[in-house]
């Protein structure tokens, strides 16, 4: 499929994390509106069911899984329980993340370290763990990660969050290269400055009516993790 097409994906299993705001609500929106039933996790619940509000208005339908991925179980019984209900998952988008402290790397607190490993790298290989079956049950199994130009940049007070999405890097694109052979695709996409609550914290004097909004990054989710978009260890770098 070429870029700038408007894919369908009725009928199709998707699941977002991090759906309860920025991105991951603007994609989760994107992907019911294009047919996709979608699964929203998130901490907050309230949050979930804003996204979903805005889901049932548009005329989709999602279901609302609350969940903290720092919770390695909890992901594995996700995995369970999409197979229980489902028989297969046909897109996954690895959105969440955190920030973490900007601070130089010897001044870091160590557990705010870690939380950042925890839920920009580790979750995600957990997911992958759990989902990687039920990706291959389906007929064009997708799955996108969202990475940042900070792990190519190596910015000063940045360690954490450069070194989680370098390793994020790392780990789906050797993913990718397990299935290669297979009918699952695995992408990254780079959305950079974007008007998110994470933008605003590590950026607080920037003014964010400059910025793109999460919708505008949306339509391109759509498009890769539909199941016509074949490419395999690709990151798309949307504003270029």
């Amino acid at each position: 499929m070429q870029l700038g097409q408007k894919p369908s994906l009725q009928g199709r299993i998707a699941l977002v994390t991090g759906a309860s705001r920025g991105i991951g609500r603007a994609a989760a929106i994107a992907l019911a509106k294009a047919g996709a039933h979608v699964i929203l996790t998130a901490r907050t619940v309230g949050g979930l069911e804003e996204t979903d509000d805005e889901i049932q208005k548009a005329g989709g339908s999602a279901t609302l899984v609350p969940m903290n991925l720092r919770d390695g179980e909890a992901i594995d019984r996700l995995g369970a329980s999409i197979y229980e209900r489902w028989g297969k998952l046909d897109a996954f988008l690895g959105n969440a993340g955190v920030l973490g402290q900007l601070s130089p790397l010897a001044h870091l607190d160590p557990k705010t370290f870690q939380e950042v490993l925890e839920v920009n790298l580790t979750a995600n290989w957990r997911l992958i763990r759990s989902l990687d079956p039920l990706l291959r049950l389906s007929d064009a199994g997708r799955v996108l990660f969202v990475t940042s130009g900070a792990a190519r940049k190596h910015t000063a007070y940045w360690g954490a969050y450069a070194i989680s999405k370098a390793a994020l890097e790392s780990l789906a694109l050797t993913y990718a290269a397990e299935c290669e052979t297979t009918k699952v695709k695995v992408n990254l996409i780079n959305p950079g400055p974007m008007r998110t609550a994470m933008r605003k914290k590590a950026m607080p004097g920037e003014d964010p009516d400059e910025l793109p909004v999460p919708e505008d990054l949306a339509y391109r989710v759509v498009e890769m993790l539909s199941p016509t978009y074949d490419r395999n260890e690709t990151v798309i770098n949307f504003q270029k």
